[in-house]
Order: structure tokens, then C-alpha cells, then sequence
């Protein structure tokens, strides 16, 4: 049994105490006075720094906070007891950023698992969360792998605004089993009823290739009325997210009067 210092939210507050932790449950002391069988635990969420929220079979969630190490070994712990679906595996991730490889990626042995808001990739000394919210495609290619070409699944996802795939193999046996999984665990990101026209299309790939609103205004020879209706198109069909909101002005009476000062001095 492990002993981590934590910070638990109970009752509307943050209080410190020392939990313990084994392989079959997480121990929390008084106030708290909770024992948590890891197999009822049904997710892992990272919303903020240092900050992990544990989701049990119940629906009830534990919000505790400490540092980098206790967490690891927590999240460790958990992931590999909890109630997902859970196979070991062989990974990548992320092998391709941006359409470029990752340089010096390599194939690493340890375990999947999948939960309900992330799959997550781990060795004893690595934990990679890729959120299910950013997910773009599961698929089942081929991928060089001891110089041969060898059957594995895809995982194409947003990293930081990038576009990233990573790469699972395992026995043929329980690749296409795994493949069905994350396609079940993804259902949310299948485009049926969603449907835009042409010009959302062309829209939508020049928000995608990293154009501003002004550069594709100026490329499309359009309004920015126009823009801002796909904008909003995209946004109710979960498609897109707001980054900033552009602010158009016109001068007042007294905004006009200064420029028009400001000029005379000028020319004077």
C-alpha cells in the first residue's frame, strides 16, 4: 500500500490529507472516511493541471489535486483495474504531426484502455490521454513495422490545434475487435446529419489549411456576413469552436472630428 499527500474537495472545500492507495482500492481518510474499489471506478478526467477527477459507477466524482508523481502512480494504478475495456498492446504516439513522422518515434509495449471520455496509452513509465472529444477518424491501415507491411489501427486526433495520428498494433486476432471498440467509443464523431454546401465546404477547408476570416474574405471575394453564417453553422454542428471574437466599429461624430483635426494638423 502507497501513502500520497492530496487535496480533496469535500464539502465545498479543499482540505489535505494522506490517502492510500493499492492495488485494489484508494483509502481516503477522515473527513472523507471513503474506500473506493478500483474496479468501480468508471473514468479519468484531466481538466486543469495537477487536477484529476475520479468518476465512479455511481456517478458521483472525487476532485483531488497533488503533484506530478503521486498522480502518476494514482492514474497507474487505476487504469489498470478500473472498469474499461483494457488490452495490451503495442504503440506510437503520435507517429505523424501535421502530415510530417515524429522524429524518432518508436513502437512502445504497454496497454490501452479505453474509457468513457479518453483512450489511454501506458507503459510503466509513460501516460498519453487522447481525449475522445478530440478524436477525428479510427481506421484500420498498414504500417511498416519490422520492415514489414503489417496491419494496425489509426488514430487520427487534435494535439494542441494539430492534427496527430497515433498508431496501435496487437495480435490480428483482437485487432479488428479493437478496432469495433474504438469505433463504438467514438460514435459521437460519425458525420451523418451533417451535411454543408459547397461553400461551407470551401470555407471550413480554409479554416482548416489556417487561413484568417479577412484572408479568406479577400481569397472568396465574399462578405463577411457570409463568413460569419458558415461560422455559426459550424459552431451548432460541433464542427468548430469560437477562437476570438472580431469587433467591427464605425466612428462617432466625436471619433470623426478628431481624425479630421488630426489630418488638417498634419498637413499644416
Amino acid at each position: 500500500m502507497v501513502s500520497a499527500p492530496v487535496k480533496i474537495q469535500h464539502n465545498d472545500e479543499w482540505i489535505n490529507l494522506k490517502i492510500q492507495i493499492d492495488d485494489e482500492k484508494i483509502a481516503i481518510p477522515s473527513p472523507v472516511n471513503a474506500t473506493i474499489p478500483l474496479r468501480h471506478i468508471l473514468d479519468l478526467e484531466e481538466k486543469k493541471k495537477n487536477t484529476l477527477t475520479i468518476v465512479k459507477k455511481d456517478g458521483k466524482t472525487i476532485d483531488l489535486v497533488s503533484v506530478d508523481k503521486v498522480l502518476f502512480v494514482l492514474k497507474h494504478k487505476i487504469l489498470m483495474k478500473c472498469s474499461g475495456y483494457r488490452l495490451m498492446v503495442q504503440f506510437i504516439s503520435p507517429a505523424i504531426r501535421g502530415g510530417v513522422l515524429v522524429t524518432n518515434a518508436t513502437w512502445e509495449k504497454g496497454a490501452i484502455i479505453v474509457l468513457k471520455t479518453g483512450i489511454w496509452c501506458i507503459t510503466q513509465n509513460k501516460q498519453i490521454c487522447i481525449p475522445i472529444s478530440d478524436v477525428t477518424g479510427i481506421e484500420m491501415t498498414k504500417r511498416e513495422v519490422n520492415d514489414k507491411p503489417t496491419d494496425v489501427v489509426k488514430i487520427d486526433h487534435l494535439e494542441h490545434h494539430d492534427v496527430v495520428s497515433s498508431f496501435i498494433l496487437t495480435q490480428v486476432s483482437t485487432l479488428e475487435i479493437l478496432h469495433n471498440f474504438l469505433q463504438e467509443a467514438t460514435a459521437g464523431i460519425k458525420m451523418e446529419g451533417t451535411e454543408l454546401g459547397p461553400m461551407d465546404q470551401q470555407i471550413a477547408m480554409l479554416v482548416y489549411s489556417g487561413m484568417d476570416s479577412s484572408s479568406i474574405q479577400n481569397m472568396l471575394q465574399i462578405q463577411f456576413k457570409e463568413i460569419d453564417r458558415v461560422y455559426e453553422k459550424l459552431i451548432n454542428l460541433n464542427m468548430a469552436e469560437v477562437k476570438e471574437i472580431r469587433r467591427e466599429v464605425q466612428l462617432t461624430a466625436k471619433g470623426v472630428r478628431y481624425i479630421t483635426d488630426a489630418t488638417k494638423a498634419g498637413v499644416n
